[in-house]
């Protein structure tokens, strides 16, 4: 992968946008699993071709709306071919998890798309870097939802709801601020997700079905946690639908590529130590819950065995529960605290603001470790 990225650098420099290709909509992991996998988001790429539309069109007008600023898009990949500059970028989606859970009477229905805005080079058929990127919708019915209701829900995914962007638009912000990666570039990436059983069992069934699904939902939520509040691009997580450290990725023209990964340059690994849930307080009109996280992370350079970061890091969030609500689903508090504190510590790397830190870590270097981070962060940006 070196010699890809040596080969780019004069297609890269800063002095003009680079022209990228917009390969469009597509999914990772091999073609044959892809029914089992993303019925759903299968299902709603079929709709809108029924009607006329097409999400590779979609993507570029949503572009449109929201330039990028370091990049010029052109339509596809064939205005490129034959050329020195090689470089698309797909919207690639990694995961769609949908699940209907029953819960004192009710019906809560869980709806999560994760994916990447993935830059390739389509003649060495490498990865040059990528952005993840996710939405979710929760939505409540007193009987089970609809096939149909569900469909409406992974529409408003993909293309917003409740007055947020979905992955479409997000895919187009992120665009707007992606920047390629230079000659000296390097690659940071999630490479180990460990959950405790003091953590797992606190998390849904839907997300540890299998380890799998489990630490590719943790180590995503880290990546993008990094890459949205830190500004740095994040190697995919190659466990899962990564095999031989190459990413097949299914256009939804018909084309598919596989996708060499390259190694991170820097490790990142994350223990999720336990979640735990405390009273915080209690009135004639409920109370008031504190859930927490505590996780360690650990961000190291393989080759010459620097670390950069290892410490133990703690977040809580508050929770009010009035005292007339039956039942109180945990997950979303704990989905609060778990996002919160790789938010705050990637927003603190961004800016050096160690204030949350110094009150979250425990680690007596702490001051040291965000300054060491910073500057890595620099050299995979």
């Amino acid at each position: 992968m070196g010699a890809a990225a040596l080969a780019l650098a004069p297609l890269l420099g800063h002095a003009q946008q680079v022209e990228v290709a917009l390969a469009g909509f597509a999914f990772s992991g091999d073609a044959a699993s892809l029914k089992a996998r993303f019925p759903y988001s299968l299902g709603y790429q079929a709709s809108l071709k029924a009607a006329g539309r097409f999400p590779g069109k979609m993507l570029f007008e949503a572009t449109q709306q929201m330039p990028p600023e370091k990049l010029k898009l052109v339509a596809r990949i064939d205005e490129l071919k034959g050329r020195d500059q090689a470089i698309a970028v797909a919207l690639v989606v990694g995961s769609e998890t949908i699940s209907v859970e029953q819960i004192a009477g009710l019906n809560k229905l869980f709806v999560l798309i994760r994916a990447q805005a993935l830059f390739f080079d389509f003649k060495s058929m490498s990865v040059v870097r990528a952005y993840p990127i996710s939405f979710a919708q929760i939505d409540v019915f007193d009987r089970a939802p609809t096939a149909a209701e569900i469909a409406e829900r992974v529409r408003g995914v993909y293309e917003g709801a409740g007055g947020k962007p979905g992955i479409f638009g997000r895919f187009a912000g992120t665009l707007a601020k992606a920047t390629l990666p230079s000659q000296t570039s390097r690659y940071l990436g999630v490479s180990k997700i460990t959950l405790k059983p003091e953590a797992a069992s606190s998390i849904p069934d839907y997300l540890t079905a299998t380890p799998t699904v489990a630490e590719t939902w943790a180590a995503d939520l880290v990546g993008e946690a990094l890459s949205t509040r830190a500004s740095v691009p994040i190697i995919p997580y190659s466990k899962g639908y990564a095999v031989g450290n190459v990413m097949s990725v299914s256009i939804s023209d018909g084309d598919v590529y596989n996708l060499k990964l390259p190694k991170p340059d820097y490790e990142i690994s994350v223990e999720f130590t336990r979640l735990v849930k405390r009273e915080f307080g209690k009135s004639a009109a409920g109370a008031s819950y504190i859930y927490g996280l505590v996780s360690t992370m650990k961000i190291e350079e393989p080759v010459s065995g620097k670390v950069y970061m290892n410490a133990e890091f703690k977040n809580g969030e508050t929770k009010l529960v009035p005292v007339t609500q039956t039942y109180v689903d945990d997950f979303p508090a704990f989905y609060d605290a778990i996002n919160g504190l790789f938010v705050k510590l990637s927003e603190a790397v961004a800016s050096g603001d160690t204030k949350w830190v110094k009150s979250a870590a425990a680690a007596p270097d702490i001051d040291k470790q965000i300054a060491d981070t910073r500057e890595l962060v620099k050299l995979c940006k």
